[in-house]
């Protein structure tokens, strides 16, 4: 039983930084109906903005304790704010031109943004992994002989946090009824006045920014980054977007919470060999019993 609540503890801590990158993910297919292949670089770059950030507010390895909570803070906020201006460029630059094109030049367009931010990430960064600086001291806490560590909980609580803030904004401002109304029917809310790109491009800020928190977060939790790391984080964040429904925020963040479970139950009860294989089992099986996804439903098109 203690196996089973202790992988539980680790597969939400690792599920709900997923989560955060298939919001992303899941925005911008809403809006636009496009699947941004550049997003788990935009988390990549996030996280080492979040490494320099952390420097340049003066983290010592040597004094890591005296690094105060309101720096953390200072340091996440940074990285979302630096990752929300990287996703406006790439929208403004790479997306905007091709809006109304046909959809395998947005998609390829999309590969060609993430091989671009690898090969400036490797020039500008190296390819030697880096360790994430522990910006916040690390306590460990046993309960029935399972092992949760005060990061792996504020992991969970800014995750949650975050997309409560994201429903709530979505649900109950203006902009997110714009963006409804934008993933509805374009051209009809154009009509009604709604400024189309400058909201398109906010979608593309506030994914940035939750993928940038997803990376601080993986950062604490894992503490290695390279630039080639967006690659797999960001498949198996778009596996969960696709799992949860692609479109639907809260089955993209229930999508992340199952992955993140079912990839450490495998590791914990099969073998952490087959950690990432799960992942793409779970794709197959729903693209073939519910292609929708959990919370998505059938959208009949006229053709």
């Amino acid at each position: 039983m203690s196996t089973f609540l202790q992988q539980l503890v680790n597969g939400l801590s690792v599920g709900s930084i997923y989560a955060l990158i298939a919001l992303g993910y899941t925005m911008v297919y809403g809006t636009l109906g496009l699947i941004n292949f550049a997003h788990g670089e935009v988390f990549m770059i996030g996280c080492y903005i979040g490494l320099y950030a952390a420097f340049w507010l003066g983290y010592d390895a040597l004094a890591a304790a005296s690094f105060s909570p309101m720096s953390a803070t200072l340091v996440l906020l940074l990285a979302m704010a630096g990752a929300a201006i990287v996703g406006m460029l790439i929208e403004r630059l790479a997306y905007r031109p091709l809006r109304g094109a046909p959809r395998l030049a947005p998609l390829i367009t999309a590969i060609g943004v993430s091989l671009l931010l690898q090969n400036i990430a490797v020039l500008a960064f190296s390819a030697n992994p880096r360790s994430f600086p522990s910006i916040i001291t690390e306590h460990r806490l046993e309960f029935a002989g399972v092992t949760i560590t005060n990061i792996k909980i504020f992991i969970f609580a800014v995750s949650i946090l975050l997309m409560l803030a994201l429903e709530f904004f979505v649900k109950k401002t203006w902009t997110g009824r714009a963006m409804r109304a934008i993933s509805f029917n374009l051209p009809a809310a154009k009509l009604m006045g709604v400024p189309a790109d400058g909201v398109i491009s906010l979608t593309f800020a506030i994914g940035s920014a939750l993928a940038a928190a997803g990376g601080i977060l993986f950062g604490l939790d894992q503490t290695k980054l390279e630039p080639l790391m967006g690659n797999m984080i960001g498949l198996k964040a778009f596996i969960a977007a696709v799992l949860g429904g692609i479109g639907n925020i809260r089955g993209a963040a229930i999508g992340g919470l199952l992955i993140g479970v079912a990839e450490l139950m495998t590791a914990g009860y099969i073998s952490s060999d087959y950690r990432d294989a799960i992942t793409f089992v779970i794709l197959i099986v729903i693209l073939l019993f519910r292609p929708q996804g959990l919370l998505g439903v059938v959208r009949q098109e006229k053709v």
